[in-house]
């Protein structure tokens, strides 16, 4: 049970530090070419990385039951 919650955290901090870094670049780049250097569309997708990010934690360990979208069963 610790494995498998220590895989979840390495995925949850892998998956949102991925979401985050994209976010940040893709707001870099419609920063200088849209919005003439403004800074708000570099914080806008970074907090949306992040945002997604936590979601997707908050899924992965509120559902314990789902691994790769398979449901086991309860064993008795």
């Amino acid at each position: 049970m610790a494995d498998d919650h220590g895989r979840k955290w390495d995925r949850c901090l892998a998956d949102t530090a991925l979401k985050t870094v994209t976010g940040l670049g893709l707001g870099l780049v419609f920063s200088v070419i849209l919005f003439k250097r403004r800074m708000w569309p570099v914080s806008f997708g970074a907090g949306l990385g992040l945002g997604m990010g936590y979601s997707n934690c908050q899924n992965d360990f509120r559902s314990p039951y789902l691994i790769h979208g398979r449901v086991l069963k309860d064993q008795q």
